[in-house]
């Protein structure tokens, strides 16, 4: 069993290309003993972003802190505290933080080998 507190897992700068001001923090993943899921915790700055991207696994997403939008190619929605989402593989997607508070949300995503 793993048993910390978020702040206890480092926080890293992801290194794609096309972010600005986002950090995440692995919480859980295969070094914990995971097999079939990662759990990760992002915090976008103000006025970050991740890149407008696409790949072959799906996100699952739970909004805690902060506000911003989540842009496909259909548009724009407004993302708030306690909001779900479910990105499908292949979706385009970019998360936007336009709110004046750090945006924090977890992602879990399938662990690939």
């Amino acid at each position: 069993m793993k048993h910390v507190h978020y702040t206890d897992v480092e926080l890293e700068i992801p290194k794609e290309k096309g972010i600005k001001d986002v950090m995440l923090r692995w919480l859980i993943f295969k070094n914990d003993g995971a097999k079939n899921f990662a759990m990760r915790l992002f915090e976008i700055k103000s006025q970050g972003y991740t890149p407008f991207h696409d790949h072959d696994w799906e996100h699952e997403v739970f909004i805690l802190e902060g506000s911003g939008v989540i842009k496909n190619i259909n548009g724009e929605e407004q993302l708030n505290p306690g909001d779900v989402l479910f990105v499908p593989p292949m979706e385009k997607h970019q998360f936007i933080n336009t709110g004046s508070k750090t945006l924090k949300f977890l992602c879990l995503v399938p662990i690939k080998d």
